[in-house]
C-alpha cells in the first residue's frame, strides 16, 4: 500500500514556536554540567545519497511560522521553485507556508543561486546541478543554478521524511553534485500507449530521484512474424497528433499526444529539472510512416524499413521533423537510425548525413542509436556532430564510437533493456541488487567497459521496449517492473560510490522517501513489509549456490521484492531458511523471477539434516507468485528443494516466505504473572503445543500479545492445559492501554482447544483477560493464536 505523504510529513510544519537546533546549535558549547551532545555523523537518508556531509550538533525543527524565502532580485525561475517547494509542503501537510522575498529568519527555508559557490569536487560542467544544503538556525539551499537549487529542495524534503520525528533536519552541511551529465530513462510509447497521467507522474518521480533526461520513443511497430508476416496487419503507431491537414491520419488511433499534452509534459519536465528528448525513429522501425504512405516502404510497403532510394522518403521525413520539432523545448532530438539492413549501407549513410544536419538547422542537437559497425564497419564518413546511445557492443561499441569522435550514452541492451514479460533481455525488470552492487555508467560489459567518468561518456539511459504488441499488460504493470531498480539506477548515475554497499539499507531509504509529490498515479510498492505471518523475514538463509555474490540467499528473506537470490544454472539447487526455533506454519509463498522453478518441493526439518516434504509443485509454467498451502507443519528449517528448472537459467526468487496463519506466533508476549520462570508468556506464542504459559493462582490474570502493527482478525484459538479458564474475554487495543472486548467465553468446563469466532476486529494488541478459573490452579495455555 502507498504510504500517504500527509502521514509522512504531517508534522513538517508544527503549530507552535520554532525550535532550532539547540541541542546545542552549531558552534556553541554545551551548558555547564550538561552531557556533551553528539555530532550528527550519519548523513540524512536521501536518495540518491549525498556526496559529502559534515555533521553539526542538534536539529532544526520547523514550525507553522516557517517560510520559504528568496532574496531580493531572485530570478523568475528561483521564484517559481520557491512556490513549488511551498506547494509540495502544502500537498504533504495541512499547512501552507508563505513564499516571501528578503532575509531568512530562524526556522525558514532559504533558496538562492550562486554559480561561484563552493561545491566541493563537482566537475566544472556539472556545477549548475550542484548545491549546498546548510542546516543551522535556517535551512539554506544554494544552487549552482536553478536546477541545483531544485535538487537541494528534493534532498531537504527527503531528509525531513527520513528524520526520526518526521519534522526536523539534522544540523550540518551537505555538498552534493552529480558525477554524470545524463541520468536518463527511455520509454517506448510507440508500441504501447502510455497515458499523459503516467508521463506526468514519471517526470515528477525522476526529478525526485535527481534523474534529468526522459527520452520518449514516439514511433515503432510490432514484429510481423506474429502477424502472418504481413506488415499490413502488424500494429504500428506514431504518437503525436498534429492539426495540420497534411498529417491527418498519421497519429495512432489507440492513443496519441496533442500539442497541448506535449506542452504540459514540457512544463512538468521543466519544473522537475528534467529534459525531454523526443525520438522519431527512422529509417527502420518506421511502419507507422509506411502505413501512412505505403509508397515509401521497401518491398512495395510490405516492410518496416523506409526505401531510402527514393528522394521522396527523405523529403517526407524532413517534413515530419519540420512539423513537430517546434513542439520540443529541449535542446536535443533523437533521430533513431538503428537496425537498418547493412546491404543498403550507402543509401543509409547518405540519409544520416542529410537528416542530421537538417535537424540541426531546426535548432536542435542530434542524438542517435549506435549502428555504424554493423552498417559500415565503423563510423568513417558519417556525420560527427551527434551523441550516440551505445545500445549494443556489436552494432557499435562505446570504444568504437569514442574512437570515431562521438560522445556516448550507456544504453547497453544486455545490461539495461527491459522488455516487459518477455523471455529475453530483462522481462521481469532489471535486477536492482546487481545494478547497485556491480553496475555503473561506465560498465558496458567485458572489454567494452570505459574508465569511470570518461570525458566522452555523458552518462546512462536504461530503456523499456514494449516489443510484445500482442501481449496484455498495463502501464502500471510496466511501472512495477521499472520500480524494482529505478532508485538503484538513480543512485549509480548520480554517484556510483556514495550509496555505499548495503543494498538492504539502501532499499529501506527508498521505502522511506517514496516516489515524491505528485506521483500518486504510480503505485509505490518498495516497502519493507511482507505477508502477515511470514516467519522467514530477516532470518538467516543459505543456499546450495549463488549465481553471483550479489544474488545471495539472504535477498529472498530481506523483506523486499526488489532483491533476489539466484542459483547456479543446474536443476538440483535449494534455498534454506533457519526460523531460529521449531515453528508451525501452513503455507509458503514464493515470488519467482524470470528464472522460475518448474518442479520443486517445500521441505521442513527440525535439525537441518533430516527433511520432510510438506508440499510439492509440479509443472509450473511461469514466473511470479506461487503460494502453496498445506496441513500445519513444524520445523526449525524450511527449504525450497529444486527438482527441475523452468528455464535454461537457475532458480531465482525475489521472496521465500514461510507463513503461519497465526498472527501471534513468535510475537512479543507479556502476562500479569507467571507461576514460575519455567512457564513464561512467550511459551503460548512459540508455535509449539508442548510448552505453556501458566499464571499465578488467582482469577484476575491476563496474557497479552503485541502483533507489531494493527491487524484485522476474526478468531482466536486457545489450547488450554488442565488449568483452563472458565470465564474470560478476548480483548483488543491500539495502544495497549484502552481495551475493547471482542469475544466472551462463559461457563467453559474442560481443558483443550477453544476457538472463538467473531466479527472482524482490528488492533495491535490482543489479550486473554481471565475472569474465573476453571480449577484451583491459575490459567495455563499451550497456545494463544490470533487468526485472520
Amino acid at each position: 500500500m502507498r504510504t500517504s505523504w500527509r502521514a509522512r510529513l504531517s508534522r513538517l510544519l508544527l503549530v507552535g514556536a520554532v525550535v532550532v537546533g539547540l541541542v546545542p546549535a552549531v558552534g556553541s558549547a554545551p551548558a555547564l554540567g550538561s552531557t556533551q551532545a553528539q555530532v550528527n555523523s550519519a548523513p540524512p537518508g536521501v536518495v540518491p545519497a549525498l556526496q559529502q556531509w559534515t555533521g553539526g550538533v542538534g536539529r532544526l525543527v520547523f514550525s507553522a511560522g516557517s517560510r520559504v524565502v528568496v532574496p531580493a532580485g531572485a530570478s523568475a525561475g528561483l521564484k517559481d521553485l520557491a512556490n513549488q517547494v511551498a506547494s509540495d509542503v502544502a500537498e504533504m501537510t495541512t499547512l501552507h507556508p508563505p513564499v516571501v522575498t528578503g532575509t531568512a529568519a530562524a526556522g525558514d527555508i532559504a533558496l538562492r543561486v550562486d554559480a561561484q559557490a563552493d561545491f566541493g569536487a563537482a566537475k566544472s560542467q556539472l556545477r549548475p546541478e550542484a548545491y549546498r544544503l546548510t542546516v543551522g538556525t535556517t535551512a539554506e539551499i544554494v544552487g549552482g543554478s536553478d536546477k541545483g537549487a531544485y535538487y537541494g529542495s528534493r534532498s531537504l524534503l527527503q531528509a525531513v521524511v527520513a528524520s526520526p520525528d518526521r519534522s526536523s533536519l539534522p544540523v550540518g552541511t551537505a555538498v552534493d553534485y552529480p558525477d554524470y551529465a545524463v541520468r536518463g530513462f527511455m520509454l517506448d510509447v510507440g508500441r504501447r500507449f502510455f497515458t499523459p497521467e503516467y508521463i506526468q507522474a514519471q517526470l515528477r518521480w525522476m526529478g525526485w530521484l535527481k534523474m534529468n533526461t526522459l527520452q520518449i520513443h514516439l514511433n515503432d511497430n510490432g514484429f510481423a512474424s506474429h502477424y502472418d508476416n504481413d506488415y499490413a496487419k502488424t500494429p504500428a503507431a506514431f504518437r503525436l497528433a498534429s492539426t495540420n491537414p497534411e498529417f491527418a491520419g498519421l497519429a495512432a488511433k489507440d492513443g496519441s499526444y496533442s500539442r497541448a499534452d506535449w506542452d504540459r509534459f514540457e512544463a512538468t519536465a521543466a519544473k522537475n529539472a528534467v529534459t525531454i528528448i523526443p525520438e522519431i525513429d527512422s529509417p527502420a522501425h518506421a511502419l507507422a510512416f509506411i502505413h501512412f504512405k505505403p509508397e515509401l516502404g521497401l518491398n512495395n510497403g510490405n516492410s518496416d524499413h523506409l526505401d531510402l532510394s527514393k528522394p521522396a522518403t527523405t523529403d517526407f521525413m524532413k517534413s515530419v521533423f519540420a512539423e513537430f520539432t517546434p513542439w520540443f523545448r529541449g535542446p536535443s532530438v533523437h533521430i533513431g537510425i538503428d537496425e537498418y539492413p547493412s546491404s543498403k549501407a550507402a543509401e543509409y549513410r547518405t540519409y544520416v548525413n542529410t537528416l542530421a544536419p537538417y535537424v540541426r538547422s531546426l535548432g536542435k542537437s542530434v542524438n542517435a542509436w549506435g549502428s555504424f559497425t554493423q552498417m559500415s564497419g565503423g563510423g568513417a564518413g558519417y556525420d560527427k556532430d551527434m551523441v550516440i546511445n551505445s545500445w549494443n557492443n556489436g552494432w557499435y561499441s562505446p570504444k568504437s564510437a569514442i574512437a570515431d569522435g562521438y560522445k556516448v550514452i550507456n544504453s547497453n541492451d544486455g545490461l539495461l533493456y527491459v522488455v516487459p514479460f518477455a523471455n529475453y533481455y530483462h522481462g521481469q525488470g532489471l535486477d536492482g541488487s546487481y545494478i547497485f552492487n556491480s553496475w555503473a555508467p561506465n560498465i558496458f560489459g567485458g572489454a567494452n567497459d570505459l574508465t569511470a567518468q570518461h570525458p566522452n561518456l555523458l552518462g546512462a539511459m536504461p530503456a523499456v521496449w514494449n516489443d510484445q504488441t500482442w501481449a496484455t499488460y498495463t502501464e502500471l504493470q510496466v511501472h512495477g517492473l521499472i520500480e524494482k531498480s529505478f532508485a538503484a539506477l538513480a543512485q549509480k548515475m548520480w554517484s556510483p560510490t556514495a550509496g555505499g554497499t548495503d543494498y538492504a539499507a539502501f532499499l529501506a531509504k527508498v521505502a522511506t522517501v517514496g516516489q515524491g509529490p505528485g506521483t500518486g498515479y504510480l503505485p509505490d510498492t518498495i516497502t519493507p513489509t511482507r505477508t502477515p505471518g511470514d516467519l522467514a523475514i530477516g532470518r538467516p538463509a543459505t543456499a546450495s549456490s549463488a549465481e553471483t555474490s550479489g544474488l545471495g540467499a539472504v535477498n529472498a528473506v530481506d523483506g523486499f521484492d526488489a532483491t533476489r537470490w539466484a542459483s547456479a544454472y543446474s536443476d538440483d539447487q535449494w534455498l534454506r531458511v533457519d526460523l531460529g526455533s521449531a515453528r508451525t506454519f501452513t503455507s509458503a509463498r514464493l515470488n519467482w523471477e524470470g528464472a522460475y522453478g518448474k518442479d520443486y518441493d517445500i521441505q521442513a526439518s527440525i535439525d537441518g539434516t533430516t527433511w520432510t516434504t510438506v508440499a510439492q509443485r509440479r509443472g509450473r509454467t511461469s514466473a511470479g507468485v506461487d503460494t502453496l498451502t498445506f496441513p500445519a507443519a513444524t520445523g526449525r528449517y524450511v527449504r525450497m528443494k529444486g527438482i527441475t528448472r523452468g528455464t535454461a537459467f537457475g532458480y531465482s526468487l525475489y521472496a521465500f516466505e514461510v507463513i503461519s496463519d497465526d498472527f501471534a506466533q513468535g510475537r512479543p508476549a507479556i502476562a500479569s504473572s507467571t507461576e514460575t520462570t519455567n512457564f513464561p508468556a512467550g511459551n503460548a506464542v512459540d508455535g509449539l503445543d508442548a510448552t505453556r504459559w501458566a499464571s499465578a493462582y488467582s482469577n484476575d490474570q491476563w496474557l497479552q500479545i503485541d502483533l507489531g502493527s494493527a491487524r484485522t482478525f476474526t478468531s482466536t484459538r486457545l489450547n488450554w492445559e488442565v488449568a483452563y479458564g472458565k470465564d474470560y474475554d478476548i480483548q483488543t487495543s491500539d495502544d495497549g492501554t484502552t481495551w475493547t472486548t471482542v469475544a466472551q467465553r462463559r461457563g467453559r468446563t474442560s481443558a483443550g482447544v477453544d476457538t472463538l469466532s467473531f466479527p472482524a476486529a482490528t488492533g495491535r494488541y490482543v489479550r486473554m483477560k481471565g475472569i474465573t478459573r476453571g480449577t484451583a490452579f491459575g490459567y495455563s495455555l499451550y497456545a494463544f493464536e490470533v487468526r485472520a
